[in-house]
């Protein structure tokens, strides 16, 4: 059966085309010069040219693209050989791909891989800032090239410079899936890796500042004066030992006040995979005193998803007023910098291993993956209610609550 041409009014040779599948598309139909007969009479040879499926292109779209095609056969040029043209040239522009232009086929292909945006803008931003690979083809670039730009990367942040060869490499890979190159990926290299090794091997490890155990009560105290969501933030931050991100994403209905669970989903989880958290009791009566604003359990003021710098500015604020007020502040004892959100982590880690608590416990309530490949595919029983006794002594030790620091862990024989 073949396809059936509706007239639409408003441009003459705009069609619907209706095909035998159901399926219906914009047709702009004309007529082009193709020589002339015997006699010398002009001959005219019929086109289709197709403007979009509808209804994703519209009637008034359509229209439009119609008469941009009837302005151009006016002007005696073919609308589909110029489209041949355009294409042909996009194919040979994409034949000499860059390493900038395959940043962009890889973040197109790759629309999932991030559990926020601004974690996909930082990855990008650290391909995009090597200057010296950006406006090379990618059938061309060798390991030596991309040692060139490591290295300077590498004597000042040597963590930094290990992340992005592995950047590079993924977006390398993706191009020799494209057919774009082929041969060893260079930046796979055990000679760039050795390269990079030998460049970084004893740098020292930098960790976020981190608050003191024995600082933890009197700073507890002074946050929980604190009003604001970015204040409460920071609170369910310190009794969660969640990431910053995790728990500024936190929704409504992820959390069970009555079980007193708060499941993050692997989606918002930089392991990818499911954490439930045992909420202990201070945690659920400080989100029943919360107002419900929408599905976010910390808004920000003007709605969304609270920024990253409020708990940094609140636990900034944190410091200064006890040092304003004669105290020592909140320091991190190995680098000698103010305590960040981030460093809470650390804190919890300390204190749990001081306290005894089962290590495997300690670093599941971190969503660390611990152990080797067996015990890591057995980390599916993630023993949430097993971890409630050592979130609540937490709890108990933040408050400043007399016997917080005597709690042992109850354990299977």
């Amino acid at each position: 059966m073949l396809p059936v041409f509706k007239a639409v009014g408003g441009v003459a040779g705009l069609h619907l085309q209706l095909t035998p599948g159901a399926g219906k598309s914009w047709i702009f139909r004309y007529a082009v010069e193709a020589g002339a007969d015997k006699q010398g009479n002009k001959k005219y040879k019929r086109r289709s040219l197709g403007l979009g499926g509808y209804p994703e292109v519209s009637l008034a779209e359509a229209r439009d693209r119609a008469r941009e095609a009837k302005s151009a056969i006016r002007e005696g040029r073919d609308p589909i050989k110029e489209r041949r043209a355009a294409r042909a040239a996009l194919a040979a522009e994409v034949a000499k791909l860059t390493f900038g232009k395959a940043i962009n086929g890889w973040d197109k292909e790759h629309p999932n891989k991030f559990g926020s945006d601004k974690h996909r803008q930082v990855w990008l931003a650290s391909v995009r800032s090597i200057e010296g690979l950006q406006h090379m083809q990618v059938d061309q670039i060798e390991q030596e090239d991309i040692w060139r730009c490591l290295e300077p990367i590498a004597k000042r942040t040597p963590d930094t410079a290990r992340r992005v060869r592995g950047r590079i490499e993924e977006i390398l890979a993706w191009a020799e899936d494209e057919k774009q190159r082929t041969g060893p990926n260079p930046a796979a290299t055990g000679w760039l890796k050795r390269k990079l090794l030998a460049k970084t091997a004893g740098a020292k490890v930098t960790h976020r500042p981190a608050l003191q155990v024995e600082d933890a009560a009197r700073w507890w105290a002074a946050l929980r004066k604190l009003d604001g969501m970015g204040s409460r933030a920071l609170e369910f931050m310190a009794l969660t030992a969640a990431r910053s991100g995790e728990a500024r994403g936190a929704r409504w209905d992820e959390i069970d006040l009555v079980k007193g669970v708060w499941t993050v989903p692997a989606a918002r989880m930089k392991m990818k995979r499911d954490h439930s958290v045992p909420l202990p009791p201070d945690a659920v009566a400080m989100l029943k005193c919360l107002p419900r604003l929408g599905d976010l359990v910390f808004p920000a003021a003007r709605g969304g998803e609270m920024s990253d710098v409020t708990p940094i500015a609140t636990m900034k604020r944190l410091h200064e007023a006890d040092i304003k007020s004669g105290g020592p502040g909140f320091f991190d004892k190995d680098s000698g910098r103010p305590a960040v959100p981030h460093g809470l982590r650390s804190t919890f880690r300390v204190w749990a291993g001081q306290q005894g608590f089962n290590r495997e416990h300690a670093e599941l309530a971190l969503a660390h993956q611990f152990g080797d490949a067996v015990e890591q595919a057995y980390q599916r029983d993630i023993y949430t209610e097993q971890r409630r006794s050592m979130m609540e002594a937490w709890a108990a030790h933040l408050a400043g609550r007399e016997g917080a620091g005597k709690v042992v862990e109850l354990r299977r024989g």
